[in-house]
């Protein structure tokens, strides 16, 4: 029967059961209930009149006394399930409130370890983030015996950016060429915003040494597209010209640190010789 299928699943509820769905089914089964309390009151009132209109037998008047009495639990039993209702009824609104709160807490976590591990100019990964990154693409490499290198991007005479069109200026420049970086990327690289006008990349997994200059190349060339600016009615066409050194794990360095240093010594060298980018590995080649 359905009230008795419908009493097994609320007794017995699965534990992936919803309180919402408990509770709707504890309405149903009231409902059931207070149809059989309407039945019963309506069998009881057509034997009440039964027994006035003629005689009967003292066991109908027994069966008389003994449904009034069922009818009177019934009636019981649908008012004690309007309280239970009622109870689930504020359950489920505390529970939904403290569902949201916490969603609204793990949001606001999510917000705040984001922002702990990006930089909030460009959106990329920060240094703390491209750190561990790097440490754990060298401790992939070390296992797997892959080349990884790491590229030191800095934009040439990028001061003269913001002392001659002022930092708004400055920032979209920034901005614009961090997504184009970002782009000229690789799903599994990173890039991130070292500070300033100097960026970080990790090209990890990397085979063959003939594949990192391509990509360098790539950067500088879409990095040295204009870029073109309207800011307070008026526009502006800026090119900015980058300089990116390269250092190679494991021939240029064993750790984060001397990769990241190298790189950097490496772009000082593609700064001076204007050269577009350098390899940390040519400067033992450069004579003193």
């Amino acid at each position: 029967m359905p009230e008795e299928n419908s009493a097994q699943s609320l007794k017995n509820p699965d534990p992936a059961t919803s309180l919402s769905q408990v509770l709707g089914q504890s309405e149903r089964i009231k409902d059931i209930v207070e149809e059989c309390a309407d039945d019963l009151s309506s069998v009881n009132a057509r034997l009440k009149l039964e027994l006035t209109e003629g005689e009967v037998s003292p066991g109908v008047e027994n069966a008389l006394e003994i449904s009034e009495a069922v009818e009177d639990k019934v009636q019981i039993a649908s008012d004690e399930l309007s309280l239970v209702n009622m109870a689930l009824q504020d359950e489920v609104h505390e529970r939904t409130i403290l569902q949201e709160k916490l969603a609204a807490e793990i949001k606001q976590g999510d917000k705040a370890r984001h922002a702990s591990l990006h930089d909030p100019l460009t959106g990329l990964p920060n240094r703390a983030l491209f750190n561990d990154r790097l440490e754990h693409g060298l401790a992939h490499a070390k296992r797997n015996g892959h080349s990884l290198v790491v590229m030191f991007v800095d934009l040439d005479d990028f001061k003269r950016i913001n002392d001659t069109h002022g930092h708004d200026v400055g920032d979209i420049v920034l901005t614009t060429i961090a997504g184009r970086i970002k782009q000229a990327s690789r799903d599994e690289d990173t890039v991130c915003r070292h500070g300033g006008d100097e960026f970080l990349y990790i090209l990890a997994e990397i085979t063959s040494e003939r594949d990192i200059t391509p990509i360098a190349e790539k950067i500088i060339a879409m990095v040295k597209l204009p870029c073109d600016i309207r800011i307070r009615n008026i526009n502006i066409r800026l090119v900015v010209h980058p300089s990116i050194g390269i250092a190679i794990f494991p021939s240029d360095g064993m750790t984060a640190e001397s990769l990241v240093a190298n790189a950097d010594k490496a772009m000082y060298q593609a700064k001076r010789n204007k050269s577009g980018y350098s390899l940390f590995g040519d400067l033992a080649l450069l004579p003193d």
